[in-house]
Formats: C-alpha cells, structure tokens, sequence
C-alpha cells in the first residue's frame, strides 16, 4: 500500500519554531511562509535580534546530505569570492542541522529587487556574474549532484 502522507505533514509551526531554537538561535514565535517549489521556508525572528532569518527545510528524500553539504561549500565560495549569494549560516560548527526528522539550514535574512532587464548595464554586470560563478563552480567537480545536460534532463525524462 502507497503511503498517503505528504512528506512534510508533521512539519507543523511549533515543529518549525523548534527547529530553530535547535540551533541555539531562540525564535521569538514570528513565522511568515515563504515561496518555495519543493522544500518549506520559513522566516522567522529571532529573540533579541532586529532581524529575523530564513529557514530552509529540505524535501524529505530529495537531496543526500553530501548534496547538500556540496550545495553550501559552493555558495560559501562564491561568497568568499564576493559574490553576491546568500550563504548559510554555520551555526555550532554546521550549516546542515537535522530536528524531528528535518533537514534544514539557516540563513540570513537578505533583500533585493527584480533587476532591471531593460538596462543594458544592468544585462552586462549578471552576465559577468554568471561568468565569474561558472568560473567558480569549474574549479571543483561536484560529486554528489546530478549534472544537468540535454541527455538526462531532456532525452532521458522525456
């Protein structure tokens, strides 16, 4: 029999809040959902902090925490390299926390806007963007994460 239960069903607002105080960051009970395709986002304050954070709980079974780990060192590296990413925090020594079953990891609260597509300038420095994190990204082989290429993401799934 097919097991019914969404994945994240036990993911309530008190687990949610939990979670965080897991870390030793002591939520302060705000919790505004984000938009996100397939993990769960959450904002929320923190207790004595002007800023709240982001919390981002990774789709049960989606992604290896080796996947995961990878995904964080590259954007740590791209931050490194000023690069203008939102990388996670690491929070008693990890970016990777588990709570009730729950892979999340915690990050900064961190604005922005749509760019400006109609600007020219504005099309040349993402272009030089994308170039430097293709650059980045070329200096290590990613292990743990699918490549995406015409065959397996085109042929392949169709």
């Amino acid at each position: 029999m097919m097991n019914s239960r969404h994945p994240y069903s036990s993911l309530t607002p008190d687990c949610a809040l939990d979670a965080l105080d897991s870390t030793g960051l002591r939520a302060d009970g705000r919790l505004l959902a984000l938009n996100s395709y397939e993990n769960r986002v959450y904002q929320m304050g923190i207790e004595d902090a002007a800023n709240p954070v982001v919390v981002k709980f990774y789709r049960p079974e989606r992604w290896s925490d080796a996947a995961i780990l990878e995904e964080h060192a590259f954007t740590a590296e791209l931050a490194a390299r000023e690069i203008p990413v939102v990388a996670p925090l690491a929070l008693n020594g990890a970016t990777l926390h588990v709570h009730s079953g729950f892979r999340f990891a915690v990050y900064p609260k961190q604005g922005g806007r749509m760019p400006e597509f109609d600007r020219a300038g504005t099309l040349l420095r993402m272009g030089r963007f994308l170039g430097r994190i293709h650059a980045v990204g070329a200096q290590t082989g990613f292990l743990h994460r699918p490549t995406l290429d015409l065959e397996t993401f085109g042929y392949t799934s169709r």
